[in-house]
């Protein structure tokens, strides 16, 4: 496939498990266009937090999406700093960082994303330090770790950010926690920024995913001037602005 049937077979996928999550009253109605909140999210961060992965984490990068607010709450209750991106990584310092020890509001409210602008520390990749575990939000994923979001890149983007500035690296796992029906046995078309996920968890159970490569930084030839220039972390770091 090219990439504009790569983008439609996405697009599909996509449609496809938005419409099965509320018409199997598994997700609140309204979730087409997002990373899908879930009946039993909750269940699935307590999951999570039983992985040795876990547990042995000191530091977590996740998404700031609702579908993991479960996950942000339970890093903090368990002492563990969190770091989550701002909104389309759109500040001159791209990450929130939260310190379990210095809350100034307790974890259910410091963890959400709307208040991460006023609780949280701004800070730049090259502030933050190497992560051990990255849990990240999906629209769709398969056993094979191969996910898909909600269609903007900005995950593609961070992980990438992360990988370039050398916090994180292919032996870091990189988790998602979904519901049962977002876990899908068909192939899932990938392009080559895409990255995918070493674990699922959903509040029945959990799935290793095989290794695979993931890219090992930007992808400048896959960035338009205009997705550059509206991140200023990468604007700052565009290497045709040398």
């Amino acid at each position: 496939m090219n990439g504009t049937q790569v983008q439609i077979a996405k697009q599909a996928i996509r449609e496809r498990i938005w419409t099965l999550l509320e018409r199997k009253r598994a997700a609140p109605t309204g979730v087409a266009g997002h990373i899908p909140d879930f009946f039993g999210a909750d269940a699935a961060a307590a999951r999570l937090a039983e992985h040795p992965a876990w547990q042995a984490a000191p530091v977590i990068k996740a998404v700031p999406d609702l579908a993991q607010l479960p996950v942000r709450i339970r890093a903090l209750k368990d002492g563990k700093r969190l770091y989550m991106a701002s909104p389309k990584l759109a500040t001159e310092n791209p990450f929130y960082y939260l310190d379990p020890e210095n809350l100034a509001v307790p974890p259910h409210e410091a963890a959400a994303h709307r208040a991460a602008a006023k609780y949280a520390q701004p800070v730049d990749v090259n502030e933050m330090p190497p992560i051990d575990l990255v849990v990240c939000g999906s629209v769709a994923v398969n056993p094979q770790g191969v996910r898909l979001g909600k269609g903007a890149g900005y995950s593609d983007i961070e992980v990438a950010l992360l990988q370039e500035a050398g916090l994180i690296d292919s032996h870091t796992l990189i988790a998602t926690t979904v519901h049962p029906l977002q876990v899908v046995e068909e192939v899932i078309p990938e392009s080559e920024h895409d990255f995918r996920v070493g674990l699922i968890v959903t509040p029945d159970g959990t799935i290793d995913c095989p290794p695979h490569p993931r890219p090992s930084g930007i992808m400048w030839e896959h960035l338009s001037p205009d997705s550059i220039a509206a991140i200023p972390t990468l604007a700052h770091r565009n290497p045709g602005d040398r």
